[in-house]
């Protein structure tokens, strides 16, 4: 019988929210990329990934918006990784990102309850 794929049912996330769930997981410490793809993956459960080819561009959109920086450094076992540390400025924006998430996530909570009289 053949082994599901690894990351099979697995939500793929979407470019704005992968930016705030980036935000949060530097909001924890700093981290290089294959880190903060592990944290995504940890901290949601397994339910959540960020491939590459999302990850490493979503993260220098967030180094040329000033949210985060990146320094080159040398790891635990001596190899070099470019590590991701939240700003001042990134925090900022991660909590108007989270507020503004709280809001349509109870809002989209309370359609799918069907509390509008309305319906």
């Amino acid at each position: 019988m053949p082994k599901p794929p690894r990351y099979q049912g697995r939500i793929e996330l979407l470019q704005g929210t992968l930016d705030l769930i980036i935000l949060q997981t530097l909001a924890w410490g700093p981290r290089h990329g294959y880190g903060i793809a592990q944290a995504i993956v940890a901290g949601s459960g397994e339910r959540l990934r960020a491939e590459t080819g999302s990850l490493y561009p979503a993260l220098h959109r967030l180094e040329r918006q000033g949210w985060i920086t990146a320094r080159w450094e040398r790891t635990e076992n001596k190899q070099r990784a470019k590590v991701y540390r939240l700003t001042p400025r990134g925090r900022r924006s991660l909590a108007g990102q989270r507020s503004r998430w709280a809001e349509i996530a109870a809002g989209i909570a309370g359609v799918l309850r069907g509390r509008s009289e309305e319906i």
